[in-house]
């Protein structure tokens, strides 16, 4: 092979460049013979000697360049997309993300036609010379017009055609189709006929190995999402008015949204979390307003008939657009903006079928909600509210643990550092309560009822930025142990890019005003940093203006990606998402496509699971992250297989694989471990009222997550004790390891 190829390149000449690298256009027989490729040396005075010297590999317009070290050669190899690719391509066009994302199907060869042409026309075919050819109809303007006005317009797709193509014709020099081989026999042998008479055959092998071209329009109709508010026609044909409660943190807006929805005869409360609803649920039943609950995981009827009432509160994803209510109140809606949740706020205010929408939170929301409403053709009000007491920034920042003090929130944005301040706050003799958002909901509320008992010991709160929303604490300052968090950038490319950055404005508004609580101890809030580096810092950032949010999020529906896959053939989820995503119209004056970053790690869990694909996305959007965890992601693989299977998922069959009966944690893996099997037994409870036979035993799993949750309690009580024992652990691992 390495003596083909070098008879190939040695009596090739090299352009002189100023540069010291050459380029050859060559021809490699195999992938194969990349890793033995032989670099040709050349000086200027193009004397050649045999060294192979890779330097480097790269990747452009469909080819792959061999970069040789020194004033060696560059040679143009065409191999597999992806292969020894490090980087997804960055999205374009329906033809270019079909070529990226979908398997081609290999060309079937003709059969009987070994050796045909050869007799027709009675010379062999050299593999060299048919090669050329294909270089100058690669190049050639008026095949690239032709092929264009035929559907591949996109350089990546013709490429990738183009690579397959020649492939099939080399693997099948001798027994091409006659006619083909007779073509190839006048361009390459008698010098006659022109390359243009390849084209028939290379659409011919484009649509064998790529069948979904076919029908790109159709791809093409199914995947526009420019018109979202066409999608909800009941509540177009309602005369809706939109009223925006605008406000900070503790100004009341929410308040006075919730008045109307207890005065209206049916009303719906849209929470971001399900602790808001069934903060809702709880206070108007209280106050003797019959009202239901809905989340994903439950659902509680005033009636035990379960005749449904007059009121519901609900999380934003399980809200009905289809029930008519006379008020409906949407709550946070800047999470409109939000990279994975934000179409479902977007959902709502688009289909809720009221009379009356209120919607709350940040002003930074006024525009795009006001540009919703007018292609809606809704009537729009805003009301403005300031904060109810008092909010000011520290003179100087905590600096030590010692000047920590009673009704003190101390905001960190990892686990690390919670396990780190509480073990630091015991040294000190200081009791803290804890709350994370991986906690379970009783768990975090029984967290905040000790925090806000005045006559409990612990008077500290430690905590991440989950105490944004959804828990009211009578917090008196709020001490920000950084101003730093993880910022996951989601790249074009599908990549994520993990980095440290400061915390935006609007979080560090929302999380600085949860200090001071009106009608409580501390009406007058306070904030400040614990490291004196961060005290500027935070004045600077909370210095500049909220950016307004000009964009809702928007994701396909379960109707649209199913009908879009009609047209996909048998590619799998992920690459039904993939090539949707990458191909979908959406008008981005006023939207954008959510990225769904965790749909689609789920469905590449559950890739090799046969079921259908409608079934998959329910699947893929239930609330559960698999990178809470490897015990999580193997419990939803078993659901998923045991329900494509037909195998309902039981009670007992729960118990076994969450080592029922739970045991109090002794170290923090432990404690992690019972916070995923929570998740895992609210995962079966989300299950069972999309998936009824297949997760039978709902009220069963619902008494077992209740009794796990003191077991986690009992852990966050004693979270040092735990971080303690943990460290011991490491220590003695790494002292086993070295000897």
């Amino acid at each position: 092979m390495l003596h083909e190829i070098y008879e190939y390149t040695k009596d090739l000449t090299f352009a002189d460049t100023r540069s010291p690298e050459y380029r050859l256009q060559g021809v490699i027989l195999d992938i194969s013979t990349f890793r033995l490729f032989q670099a040709v040396r050349s000086d200027k005075s193009e004397k050649k000697t045999n060294r192979p010297f890779i330097k480097n590999i790269i990747h452009h317009s469909g080819e792959w360049d061999i970069i040789v070290h020194d004033e060696f050669l560059i040679s143009t190899v065409e191999l597999p997309q992806g292969r020894y690719s490090t980087k997804k391509k960055a999205k374009t066009d329906i033809q270019k993300i079909i070529t990226d994302i979908v398997d081609a199907r290999e060309y079937q060869k003709p059969v009987g036609q070994d050796g045909m042409g050869e007799e027709i026309t009675g010379s062999k075919l050299k593999l060299f010379d048919v090669m050329n050819a294909l270089n100058y109809f690669k190049h050639k303007d008026t095949v690239r017009m032709v092929l264009k006005e035929n559907g591949i317009k996109e350089e990546a797709l013709f490429n990738r055609i183009l690579m397959s193509f020649r492939h099939y014709i080399r693997n099948n020099i001798r027994g091409l189709p006659p006619d083909l081989h007779v073509l190839l026999s006048d361009l390459t042998i008698h010098q006659k006929g022109s390359v243009d008479g390849l084209v028939p055959y290379f659409l011919n092998h484009a649509l064998e190995i790529f069948p979904h071209l076919e029908f790109m329009d159709d791809l093409k109709n199914t995947s526009d999402l420019s018109k979202p508010a066409n999608w909800y026609m009941a509540a177009r044909e309602l005369n809706r008015k939109i009223i925006f409660h605008a406000g900070p943190t503790n100004s009341g807006k929410t308040y006075h949204a919730l008045q109307r929805f207890k005065e209206a005869e049916r009303a719906l409360y849209c929470g971001p979390l399900r602790m808001l609803a069934q903060e809702v649920y709880k206070r108007t039943n209280e106050e003797g307003i019959e009202c239901d609950l809905l989340t994903g995981e439950e659902r509680l009827f005033v009636d035990p008939d379960e005749n449904p009432a007059n009121h519901l509160s609900c999380t934003v994803e399980t809200a009905s657009v289809y029930a008519h209510y006379d008020v409906a109140v949407i709550d946070e809606i800047q999470m409109i903006r939000d990279s994975q949740r934000g179409s479902a706020w977007t959902r709502v205010l688009l289909g809720l079928c009221a009379n009356e929408i209120h919607v709350c939170g940040e002003a930074s929301a006024i525009p795009i909600v006001r540009n919703i409403t007018e292609t809606t053709g809704d009537e729009f009000e805003i009301k403005e509210y300031g904060r109810l007491t008092k909010l000011e920034m520290s003179e100087k920042p905590v600096e030590s643990f010692t000047n920590i003090q009673p009704g003190d929130c101390i905001v960190t944005f990892s686990k690390k550092d919670i396990y780190a301040v509480c073990q630091e706050l015991e040294k000190i003799g200081k009791d803290a309560a804890v709350i994370y958002g991986g906690l379970p909901p009783a768990t975090k509320r029984a967290q905040a009822e000790i925090f806000n008992d005045p006559d409990h010991s612990c008077k500290i709160l430690v905590a991440t930025d989950a105490i944004g929303m959804g828990l009211n604490l009578n917090i008196k300052r709020i001490v920000f142990y950084s101003v730093k968090k993880i910022d996951i950038a989601h790249q074009e490319d599908g990549s994520c890019l993990r980095r440290m950055a400061n915390i935006s404005t609007s979080q560090a508004l929302q999380i600085a005003g949860r200090a001071g609580r009106f009608g409580t101890e501390y009406e007058d809030g306070e904030y400040t940093t614990f490291h004196a580096d961060d005290y500027h810092k935070l004045k600077e950032i909370l210095s500049k203006q909220v950016e307004p949010l000009l964009l809702a999020g928007l994701k396909p529906s379960a109707d649209q990606v199913e009908t879009f896959s009609y047209f996909m053939g048998n590619s799998s989820m992920k690459q039904v998402l993939e090539v949707f995503y990458n191909i979908t119209t959406v008008d981005d004056t006023n939207y954008f496509l959510c990225e769904m970053s965790n749909f689609k790690a789920l469905s590449s869990v559950i890739e090799d699971v046969e079921m259908t694909l409608r079934m998959k996305y329910f699947f893929c959007s239930a609330p559960v992250s698999i990178k809470d965890g490897a015990f999580i992601s193997s419990i939803f693989l078993m659901y998923s297989r045991r329900c494509s299977k037909g195998i309902p998922t039981t009670f007992d069959f729960v118990c076994q694989r969450t080592g029922h009966p739970y045991k109090y944690p002794e170290s923090l893996d432990e404690q992690m471990v019972l916070e995923q099997t929570y998740d895992a037994l609210d995962l079966y409870l989300w299950l069972s009222y999309r998936f009824v036979d297949m997760f039978p035993d709902r009220l069963e799993v619902k008494l077992l997550r209740d009794e796990l949750e003191p077991v986690i309690l009992h852990g966050i009580r004693n979270l040092t004790k735990l971080f303690t024992s943990t460290d011991k652990t490491d220590k003695t691992d790494k002292k086993k390891s070295r000897k």
